[in-house]
């Protein structure tokens, strides 16, 4: 049976490229640019909490990453380094050699070294703590939009909560509806380059993890605003569409989570170079609303009238 030595240098220990000391020793050494300020981000993801149990370990090792690099990605910042602690139940060298292909396979996409982490036996559970560069001083912010202010967001909002409101059950997608958004659960796309773009561009930003009522809620938080959103507005999947006669499917485009799309705010004079952005880099940005005085997020239907829901996104303790 391999040992937890065996299980790091096997299937964890690449040369890191970015790093002075890499995996191997008691701690990474690391060197940031002159003139380049450290972002650091730390998720878990829990089985049977963010994940399912059987899920594919090469579609979860590139996603635990890529919820990081998400975070980076609001931020403005450029990834660098990454460290991975992993709890499992056994040491299984199919899921492991799947997972760590997965993981690398993003790494290796975005630049990124391994530099250390920890293994043991337990429920599975994996933490991933991300590291990048952004020019000192420049890094995006939630605490950073103004009144007066575009609100954007990237992609598609909803089909992630989607795909999983039907693995749960709680509403039925056809076969080919099924197809086309589960892979927004299971393989999330960081916008990484969008971000790094968006530094100067725009002013308050944030990754939609927890849903866009939730998450552009501690927009405002911070930045001690208010949003109003045009529910027409809100780009959606037309699976997604076609189910908003579903209470379960309006909860997925406005609180469902998972998206890891970015939601930012801009200044109306930078409309045309957003869309200019957009086409650049070919992803969907859509101006949704905009930041105001006051406090809290307001949606707001074709006539007028404020759209309600029960809760605001996902909540990690409910």
């Amino acid at each position: 049976m391999s040992s937890e030595f065996d299980l790091i240098r096997d299937y964890f220990t690449r040369p890191a490229a970015h790093a002075v000391l890499g995996v191997g020793d008691d701690a990474a050494l690391l060197a940031v640019a002159p003139g380049m300020e450290l972002a650091v981000s730390t998720d878990m993801l829990v089985a049977g909490r963010h994940f399912f149990e059987d899920a594919d370990p090469r579609l979860l090792g590139r996603k635990c990453l890529a919820v990081n690099l998400s975070d980076l990605a609001a931020m403005g910042a450029v990834p660098r380094w990454a460290t991975l602690a992993l709890a499992l139940p056994n040491a299984d060298e199919t899921w492991l050699a799947a997972f760590a292909g997965g993981f690398f396979e993003m790494a290796e996409r975005f630049g990124v070294d391994l530099v250390g982490g920890d293994t043991t036996r337990g429920p599975l559970n994996i933490s991933v703590t991300i590291m990048g560069e952004v020019p000192a001083g420049k890094a995006l912010r939630r605490s950073g939009a103004l009144a007066g202010d575009d609100i954007w967001v990237s992609g598609r909002l909803g089909n992630a909560a989607l795909a999983l409101a039907h693995l749960q059950g709680r509403l039925h997608l056809s076969e080919r509806e099924a197809a086309q958004v589960l892979p927004a659960l299971h393989d999330p796309k960081p916008r990484v380059a969008l971000g790094q773009a968006l530094l100067g561009l725009a002013h308050g930003a944030i990754d939609l993890s927890d849903g866009l009522l939730a998450d552009l809620g501690h927009i405002v938080q911070a930045s001690k605003l208010g949003a109003e959103i045009d529910f027409l507005n809100l780009p959606a999947s037309d699976t997604l569409v076609r189910q908003l006669g579903d209470d379960v499917a309006l909860e997925c485009l406005l609180a469902g989570g998972d998206d890891y799309e970015l939601c930012f705010s801009a200044d109306r004079d930078n409309r045309d170079a957003i869309i200019e952005l957009g086409q650049e880099l070919d992803i969907a940005l859509t101006r949704i609303g905009q930041i105001g005085y006051g406090h809290g997020v307001r949606v707001s239907d074709e006539s007028g009238k404020e759209i309600k829901l029960g809760r605001a996104g996902f909540d990690h303790f409910a």
